[in-house]
């Protein structure tokens, strides 16, 4: 079964194209992390699988009735706007005390209720994003660089806590990301993107691909260094051709190389 789908798809802003031939498809419960360099479109893909970037060519095709939680690249409060957490939470309709604050708590800011959005941490901003997202049961969150501006201890939190809400909820999720050194420990499956899919697979396949390393620089002399890691838990959704399981490929990067 296909929650969201990409057919040819082409986007193109006035006469330059974005995205050219993007096909792919998400599953329920996995972990999708597009990565791209700067230009190659991921903000485009995401926002064209919403609804919010018409196609030039193919189409996007989503599950009759599919719930969508959106986390978006980044939001602009006007520190002039008195506007509190809860309010914001209860945007566009208004969610009970009780859910609210159980959000709160599940992405780990408990007590930020009255608190005004203008005067959030970076940290704090992106988990209360996550929390309106999951206040409507998605079945799948898509997160445009949620870590954008974050810290290496608070990226490696996000990404921790994203797993976690999936191993509990079943919810699948697509991220945007340019953290390259936790993607792979992350995902269940790597598209790499440039205006076009470059290479698609597991993370251990992805990282290895020609492809892959030439877009983010990577000789062959080992700057990427990959190691294998069992997991207490089963990512296996069915899909054989995608490698999920217990293994996980990690990229750490060779701070000599």
């Amino acid at each position: 079964m296909t929650l969201i789908e990409a057919r040819g798809l082409c986007v193109q802003h006035g006469a330059a194209t974005v995205l050219k031939g993007v096909n792919f498809a998400i599953r329920p419960g996995e972990i999708v992390t597009v990565v791209g360099p700067n230009g190659s479109g991921k903000s485009t893909l995401i926002r064209a699988l919403i609804g919010l970037e018409p196609a030039a060519e193919g189409e996007v095709i989503r599950r009759v009735g599919l719930g969508i939680g959106y986390v978006p690249q980044r939001l602009h409060i006007d520190a002039a706007l008195p506007m509190t957490v809860g309010r914001f939470l209860s945007l566009p309709r208004r969610v009970p005390f009780d859910e609210a604050e159980a959000a709160l708590v599940r992405t780990g800011v408990p007590g930020l209720r009255d608190r005004q959005m203008a005067g959030l941490s970076g940290g704090q901003l992106q988990r209360v994003l996550l929390a309106r997202a999951l206040l409507a049961r998605p079945e799948i969150l898509i997160l445009d660089e949620p870590t954008q501006g974050l810290d290496q201890p608070g990226i490696a939190a996000f990404y921790h806590l994203i797993e976690e809400v999936r191993a509990e909820t079943g919810v699948a999720v697509l991220m945007v990301s340019h953290d390259l050194h936790v993607v792979m420990s992350a995902s269940d499956r790597v598209i790499c993107l440039n205006g076009h899919v470059c290479c698609e697979g597991a993370p251990h396949v992805v990282s290895a691909a020609p492809e892959y390393r030439a877009l983010f620089g990577f000789g062959t002399g080992g700057a990427l260094a990959l190691y294998r890691h069992v997991h207490d838990h089963d990512h296996d959704h069915g899909d054989d051709h995608a490698h999920h399981g217990h293994d996980h490929a990690h990229r750490h990067e060779d701070e000599h190389a």
